[in-house]
């Protein structure tokens, strides 16, 4: 398929590649102004107090100090996306260790850092929860106890430490219990980890005379920082400009503020331009990390292997604010109802508050959390009825024409080939190999987030072609896809092609990079641009060449009919001087998918765009004295509609794998008494390069009725099924482990209750 193309399915390099192998790449850590100063945060040393005297008078003086900001310096006193429950400084009372309570300006990080630390804070404790569970109690200390007259969304249920509640309900739950020949109940639990990004969080801010201010941020998201910028601040969206510098990774650990807002208030409040770099403490204990879950499943089969029923309940810690947790605890419905053809569901997602620092939009929100339980459970399920899990799982994956649990009638569902081709490769036939060896499977479905993406491409009068983008390139090599669209629909050589991207002001909205949306979306608005831009070319070139504007093609960058010719750049040139030259706005919105609104009550994401579908197997072993674990081999079979670029997708495959691995096997953010315990890289166990199993990818290409070529979204579920499919070949090969991460410790703990 990729054979008919020039420039589409083809591994070409990546437009930043260079810049960023020379060092010549300016990332936000790395981004400067003349005359700068330095902030830096005091945090909360309390997981939840009032604050009955804040001194700030002794920082004041300490050297090199220039401004000092507090809550009283900002004019919104809460925003959020859900429900308006988060504060740039706290107001009276502390949510969590780590909440900032003062910022300090001065003229070196150093400074401002011992400043920040001259602050003095006198505390009045108050209750605190850490367990979702316990925040569930009636009489459970409430971490926010005016949260029913904060602002929030008309569609938000809270109740105490209960954000939001949202229930996927489809036929009858019960009735399809009291039909199953079997029923299994089990729980599982994960923990927080961080998404990983190497570098921090980092922006600097810079206020006009006239009232407007600039952020140079790596945020993954610029109109939602501009946006919430302006909110904060109450000035017009129009003042506020954000420029994206080169981003170090996001990982969906970046799509909120992260320091930007705290720039801003720095920067008005001394007149001078401000930056902030967080540490890696601060980043371990006070990030976006993933969202620890709760998850139990109650699920009912009939004798010869189907699905009939399937109750759940998930609830996900959203730490101290709530954060994007109102829609990972409803989306995650979706997930936990898996890519099967259940006829009775019932399945509750629950976001609440805990004592702990704010979780986030981790790469794939709520997709390994649920998708261990789900596939951990059809293991456990094809073992209690003696099914290999292999058949289990085609017995009951859904297939084109089938509808999905949302009441979307699913096509170009591609799962039986990637389970089978998975199976294969890993060597399926002989999983059950003994001495403590195992093979696993897990396979899951994901969406492609929607939201609109605007595009200006316009032609120089060299022929070179400018795409100007409002996202932002977070380390994918996704705007590299998405150029690669734009050449081949434009009939252009992707050297041809420069990109301007993420500037709030100076390029088109973009709903940000983000959801595996970046060369999918980007790159049918490009499409969308082009289809423009050919109406203009050949309407410029039909008088020219004498022919009519039906009987011309364009290829190479020449527009011919015939014998007669005229580049591209000849055109744009003319057209420069006469019309104000070539230039086409495209744009793009997911069209709109029907589903019953019935099935679902409070759910986020109500359909699936451009559904994708994989399948994940591994073969480990398993020390059965010492509990460590080695993967002998990883193999992901993946559905990508077309591969625009196959060497960056398999890319994203062997990073996904890595980043799942680690939450399967070694990562997690430990709390104890509402403090971070492994604030540090040393403590907190994420693999290295050295850790990293072979991983062999392959790429399922079945086409996306939507996608530009074809194409779904590859980013995000490469991360979804690592700890599932490594759970159940560790089940395999030594015993079942339900919380994560699967560590050593826990296995031999496991395999000595088992025996």
């Amino acid at each position: 398929m990729a054979s008919d193309y020039k420039v589409v399915g083809k591994s070409l390099p990546r437009f930043d590649a260079m810049g960023k192998v020379t060092g010549r790449a300016i990332y936000g850590t790395d981004f400067a102004l003349p005359g700068m100063l330095h902030g830096k945060l005091c945090r909360s040393t309390m997981p939840h107090a009032r604050i009955r005297v804040l001194r700030l008078d002794k920082a004041r003086q300490m050297p090199g100090v220039r401004a000092i900001v507090t809550a009283a310096d900002v004019p919104c006193a809460r925003y959020g996306s859900f429900i308006k429950d988060m504060e740039v400084f706290a107001l009276d009372t502390v949510r969590h260790v780590g909440q900032p309570i003062a910022g300090v300006v001065a003229r070196s990080a150093a400074e401002a850092e011992a400043a920040a630390a001259a602050i003095e804070i006198e505390y009045e404790p108050l209750p605190a929860v850490f367990d979702v569970e316990v925040a569930l109690q009636p009489d459970a200390p409430l971490v926010h106890p005016d949260l029913l007259a904060y602002q929030a969304m008309p569609t938000v249920l809270r109740q105490g430490n209960v954000s939001n509640q949202s229930l996927l309900s489809v036929g009858d739950v019960e009735a399809g219990f009291a039909a199953s020949d079997h029923i299994f109940t089990n729980r599982f639990t994960t923990n927080m980890v961080h998404p990983g990004y190497t570098e921090p969080r980092a922006a600097v801010a810079q206020w006009d005379r006239d009232g407007r201010f600039t952020v140079w941020s790596n945020t993954q998201l610029p109109f939602e920082a501009q946006s919430t910028l302006a909110e904060i601040l109450k000035v017009p969206a129009a003042q506020v400009r954000v420029i994206c510098t080169v981003i170090g990774g996001g990982f969906g650990g970046k799509l909120r503020l992260g320091v930007e807002h705290y720039v801003a208030v720095m920067a008005k409040a001394c007149g001078r331009p401000v930056k902030m770099v967080t540490t890696t403490e601060e980043e371990m204990a006070t990030a976006y990390s993933r969202q620890p879950v709760v998850i139990e499943l109650k699920t009912g089969v009939s004798r010869d292997g189907r699905i009939l029923a399937k109750q759940g309940r998930i609830i996900v810690d959203t730490g101290a604010t709530s954060g994007s947790g109102v829609g990972v605890g409803s989306s995650s419905a979706l997930i936990l109802a898996g890519p099967y053809r259940i006829p009775n569901i019932s399945i509750e997602g629950l976001a609440v508050y805990t004592n702990k620092a704010p979780t986030g939009s981790f790469r794939a929100p709520s997709g390994p959390q649920a998708n261990f339980a789900v596939e951990s459970q059809m293991d456990i399920i094809a073992a209690g009825i003696g099914l290999d899990p292999l058949e289990f799982r085609l017995r009951n994956i859904l297939r084109d024409g089938d509808t999905a649990p949302n009441g979307q009638v699913v096509n170009k569902v591609s799962l039986e080939e990637c389970l089978r081709k998975a199976a294969d490769a890993i060597g399926w036939s002989q999983r059950l190999d003994g001495n403590g060896r195992g093979k696993g499977l897990a396979c899951g479905w994901w969406t492609t987030t929607s939201g609109s993406s605007g595009v200006y491409v316009k032609i120089n009068p060299e022929g070179k072609v400018v795409m100007n983008t409002g996202c932002a390139e977070i380390g994918t090599g996704a705007l590299t896809g998405a150029a690669q669209v734009l050449a081949e629909a434009l009939g252009v050589k992707l050297d041809d092609i420069d990109i301007v991207s993420a500037d709030s002001t100076a390029t088109p909205f973009d709903h940000g990079a983000q959801g595996s949306r970046t060369a999918f979306a980007v790159g049918n608005a490009c499409i969308n641009a082009v289809e423009k831009l050919r109406q203009q070319i050949f309407q410029a070139a039909a008088p020219k060449l004498g022919v009519p504007a039906e009987n011309l093609s364009l290829v190479d960058g020449v527009v011919s009919a015939g014998d007669k010719s005229i580049t591209l750049a000849e055109i744009a040139k003319a057209l420069q001087l006469s019309g104000g030259g070539l230039i086409a706005h495209g744009t793009f919105i997911a069209p709109p998918t029907p589903y019953d609104p019935k099935r679902g009550r409070n759910l986020v994401i109500t359909t699936l765009n451009s559904p994708s579908f994989h399948a994940h197997a591994v073969d480990v072993s398993v020390d059965q004295e010492t509990g460590e674990i080695q993967i002998n081999d990883y193999v992901v079979a993946q559905d990508v509609g077309f591969a625009i670029n196959p060497l960056y997708i398999e890319g994203q495959i062997e990073g996904g794998v890595m980043q799942g691995i680690g939450q399967a096997l070694s990562e997690e953010i430990v709390y104890r008494d509402g403090h971070v315990a492994n604030a540090n890289l040393t403590d907190y166990k994420m693999p290295t390069a050295m850790d990293a199993p072979r991983v062999r990818s392959i790429l399922v290409e079945c086409p996306s009725e939507v996608g530009p070529f074809g194409a779904k979204g590859v980013g995000e579920p490469p991360v979804i099924e690592p700890p599932a499919a490594l759970a159940n070949a560790v089940a395999a090969a030594a015993c079942r482990v339900s919380d994560l991460p699967i560590t050593a410790e826990k296995v031999v703990r496991h395999m000595a209750m088992a025996s």
